[in-house]
């Protein structure tokens, strides 16, 4: 049997022996394509240089692209777990030709691939063309030797690919494998193409022309091509299956969640939850790997999605603890070869999938107690209400398709339009969900002038002067050949000692200067493309132009700071994984010149001892005065020696490897991929202090800190301010907790008094006096109403039951003035609340205070108002309330 990592190794070394370059998957956060929320084809990461604007070494590739379709115009999710062939995670085989070779060679090389190399059977293979392609057309008759009846033309868009409404574009042809005629369905083309029998495996793009205008289309000078295949269907096939969900790959995910849950893999009653647990598992887990963590919006409110949806499957089959976790092992075990980001990232995964099952099961019980009594009420397949599907997206976290999909289960569906509507009235009032999607476009200025100048030579690891040559000036986002005194622009040159911010370090500031007096102030110093350094300031002085010799000044005292900022970062990153665990990973960070701050992965707040631990073992580090060392490598072997690589980063051929913080018995302390600058020696860095730690979103944390003399003031301003503290209560700084322990506890005594006293005067305890001088009766009932000065509104309802006692039977009305604003609080024994609803009293008065509404119980509700001179015009409405019985009692 053909296992599915030995189809995809197949694939990638059939075409490296045909010429291409094997290029690994790029991460499902897209870099270039704003118009993705993830990833979803091989193409994605090559865009740039179908379209010209981005050139590589290499006019041959191939890729085995991990992608995901949950979100956006391509979303799977609600079929997944239901079909043969919808997936959230899929791999797509491709190769691709960028002005090499085209139409007769693409043929060629499929063809051979799938009858010799996969061995399928050419007489159950069948094609598609786009029905003008008649190139293509004579092409598979001539080099497969199809009939012409197995060539199927397709007028339609589904067999004409384009990138957009303008750009590249051109026919597609599409093999089709027969599953043969005791399943059901029609060839392509056919009115029952929707079948079964014949399955689509492969799509090869022609690229062929581009599309000026709606209207206009040209040849392209140098056509591409760009194919995709799909690994789970390819397997399916030679694996002799005709479900997607029976290949290995998969098989092994389901049974490993068939014993965690100890029930059937294929019960009818459990078949659909194994498939999704095996589905989500697989595209949590890559998403995760690659940077994306649950949250309430983006793509991280997708990723929860996902994850929900699994976890209330791994519910449905009974899992009273996280389940999901215990299979990534499985999962790294199948995949983690083949993607080693996912073998890297096991210990975040599996930590970040417990934590949101966890959490999750917190809210999954109620919410679905809730869903359960609404569908009671609902006759048929009557749809459910959309208001009670946003409740449960709104309070429980229960996305609309998650409800949907418990929902069909009962063969009923959801009142979208309600839904909607409910949606659109929260947004109206907060930020959008979803903002948009993928990162920005890199400016085609920066991708022109990359292919004019060349990379920028970067030497400031070993200076902070040098000369260089101005290769291209940049004013108001054109390139200019000079600039005058007061000119703002953007400069390249030819070699540079300045660092172009990147991996969460500012770039330099400094001076450039020329022969001829010219002087240009640089604020900071931006890397676009990777390697092209643009410096961002001001002519101070004469004029600059392209060509001119410049001399590059770095402000050397701010790049010390920025340096040992930065080696510290590296030594709180391995304290963290060394205190809190594995699961630890860098999420960002910023390197200025004055603080850091390091946002990490970890499920909760950091504990005061763990902060002291990581800040005395960093600062341990730093007294060892070990030299910092710097080796350069491929990235495959760095990360063998154990280096930390950035989870989504896009390392090239060669890697900088900063290691720092002394030896330890197997390696130095800490060992990362890094392209910063950083200090000599640790001691450098001088002495750390970690000043706060927050939470950025969830699983993600974040600490500030200071280094060196910053550290240093800080530490000052605290001892002096604990020194007036302690001068102030004339104690010395050692005595001060005790003393505060001290104050607080007889600061809270003398409250509890306070209140006690309060109560007593309230309701006339302390005279002893009996229910009746407390209170008047009013329409046949006793009513105790009281003005109170100065009391917090916190105290009342104590008070308020305090005196209900003693009257066992009336009514309470409180009102406490304090800075203008009046709280009202009202209680009715347990005997008149068939007669009188507090809530409703409590209402009639808060109006008289400027207030609007209330609420409460029947027997106490509470209000208040912005006006405290009309307390008194509160306490007369409830008592002609009283008196009139204008006031409906609780149903």
């Amino acid at each position: 049997m053909h296992t599915a990592n030995e189809i995809r190794s197949t694939f990638l070394d059939y075409f490296v022996r045909h010429g291409h370059t094997a290029v690994p998957s790029s991460p499902l956060v897209p870099r270039n394509d704003p118009t993705l929320l993830f990833t979803n084809a091989g193409m994605v990461q090559f865009k740039n240089v179908f379209t010209g604007a981005e050139k590589r070494d290499y006019a041959r590739a191939v890729t085995a692209q991990k992608c995901v379709r949950a979100g956006g115009k391509h979303n799977d999710l609600e079929n997944v777990g239901y079909t043969a062939r919808h997936h959230t995670f899929f791999e797509m085989l491709g190769n691709f030709s960028f002005g090499d070779y085209f139409k007769d060679r693409a043929i060629e090389l499929a063809w051979n691939l799938v009858t010799k190399e996969y061995g399928l059977p050419a007489d159950r293979l069948l094609v598609t063309v786009y029905s003008e392609d008649d190139e293509a057309f004579d092409l598979w008759r001539k080099i497969a030797g199809l009939p012409e009846g197995r060539i199927i033309r397709i007028p339609t868009s589904d067999n004409f690919w384009a990138m957009g409404d303008t750009g590249p574009c051109g026919p597609c042809s599409e093999i089709f494998f027969d599953h043969g005629p005791e399943i059901p369905g029609g060839p392509p083309g056919s009115p029952d193409e929707d079948g079964d029998r014949f399955i689509e495996i492969w799509n090869l793009v022609f690229m062929q022309f581009e599309q000026l205008s709606k209207d206009e289309r040209v040849a392209l000078p140098r056509p591409s091509i760009d194919t995709g295949m799909g690994l789970e269907r390819i397997a399916a096939i030679l694996q002799g299956k005709h479900d997607n969900y029976d290949v290995d790959l998969l098989r092994a995910l389901i049974l490993a969640s068939a014993e965690a849950s100890n029930t059937e893999p294929d019960d009818p009653a459990t078949r659909v939850s194994h498939r999704v647990i095996a589905d989500h598992l697989r595209s949590s887990s890559f998403l995760i790997a690659d940077g994306v963590l649950p949250s309430n919006e983006g793509r991280g409110y997708v990723l929860r999605r996902i994850m929900r949806r699994g976890m209330r499957h791994a519910h449905k089959l009974g899992a009273d603890e996280p389940l999901l976790y215990k299979l990534v092992p499985v999962l790294v075990g199948l995949m983690g070869q083949a993607y080693p980001e996912l073998t890297r990232a096991e210990p975040l995964i599996a930590e970040t999938l417990k934590l949101e099952e966890t959490r999750f099961k917190q809210t999954l019980d109620r919410g679905l107690r809730l869903l359960d009594e609404e569908t009671a009420q609902l006759g048929g397949a009557q749809p459910l209400s959309g208001a009670v599907a946003f409740r449960l997206y709104d309070t429980f976290g229960f996305p609309l398709d998650l409800t949907q999909d418990i929902l069909r289960g009962q063969g009923r569906t959801v009142d979208q339009a309600g839904f909607d509507e409910a949606m659109a009235r929260q947004r109206a009032a907060a930020r959008q969900a979803w903002a948009g999607s993928g990162e920005a476009a890199t400016e085609q200025l920066w991708f022109e002038l990359r292919e004019t100048v060349g990379a920028t030579d970067f030497l400031g690891y070993a200076t902070e002067t040098a000369e260089g040559v101005v290769s291209a000036i940049v004013r108001d986002g054109k390139a200019v050949e000079a600039a005058e005194a007061g000119d703002e622009i953007a400069l390249v040159a030819n070699q540079t000692p300045f660092y172009g911010e990147s991996g969460g370090q500012m770039g330099d500031s400094g001076t450039l200067l020329t022969d001829d007096g010219a002087e240009i102030e640089i604020r900071d110093t931006q890397k676009k493309l990777g390697d092209l350094h643009v410096h961002f300031g001001r002519v101070s002085k004469g004029r600059i132009a392209v060509g001119d010799v410049i001399e590059l000044r770095v402000d050397g005292g701010r790049r010390t700071k920025l340096r040992a900022n930065h080696s510290a970062t590296h030594l709180l990153h391995e304290a963290l994984r060394r205190r809190l665990g594995g699961h630890v990973t860098q999420k960002g960070s910023l390197v200025a010149p004055d603080r850091l701050r390091f946002d990490f992965s970890h499920p909760r707040a950091m504990t005061p001892d763990e902060l002291r631990d990581v800040e005395v073992e960093v600062n341990a580090r730093i007294r060892r005065n070990a030299p910092v060392t710097t080796r350069f490598m491929t990235p495959d072997e760095a990360i063998e020696a154990g280096a930390l690589a950035l989870f989504g980063e896009k390392y090239g051929d060669e890697v900088r490897v900063v290691s720092m913080g002394g030896t330890d018995d197997v390696r130095e302390f800490s060992t990362e991929l890094c392209g910063g600058t950083h200090v000599q020696r640790t001691g450098d860095i001088g002495f750390l202090k970690i000043i706060g730690e927050t939470a950025v979103s969830s699983g993600v944390r974040r600490i500030e800190a200071l280094t060196g003399a910053a550290a240093e003031g800080f530490v000052r301003e605290e001892e002096e301010a604990l020194a007036r503290a302690a001068a102030a209560l004339r104690v010395q700084p050692a005595e001060l907790p005790g003393r505060v322990v001290s104050l607080m506890e007889e600061r809270r005594r003398l409250e509890r008094e306070l209140t006690e006293a309060r109560k007593a005067l309230a309701t006339g305890a302390s005279n002893g006096a009996a229910a009746g001088p407390i209170a008047k009766e009013v329409g046949g009932v006793k009513l105790a109403a009281r003005l109170l000065d100065g009391v917090p509104a916190k105290e009342l309802k104590g008070m308020a039951d305090a005196l209900k006692k003693q009257l066992g039977s009336g009514v309470v009305a409180l009102v406490a003035r304090g800075e203008g604003r009046a709280s009202l609080v009202v209680a009715v024994t347990e005997d008149l609340t068939g007669r009188f609803n507090a809530v409703d009293l409590v209402r009639l008065g808060s109006r008289s205070l400027g207030g609007q509404g209330g609420g409460g119980r029947p027997d106490m509700a509470q209000a208040g108002g912005p006006d405290g001179a009309q307390a008194e015009a509160a306490l007369a409405a409830i008592e002609q309330a009283l008196i009139g019985e204008t006031v409906g009692a609780a149903s």
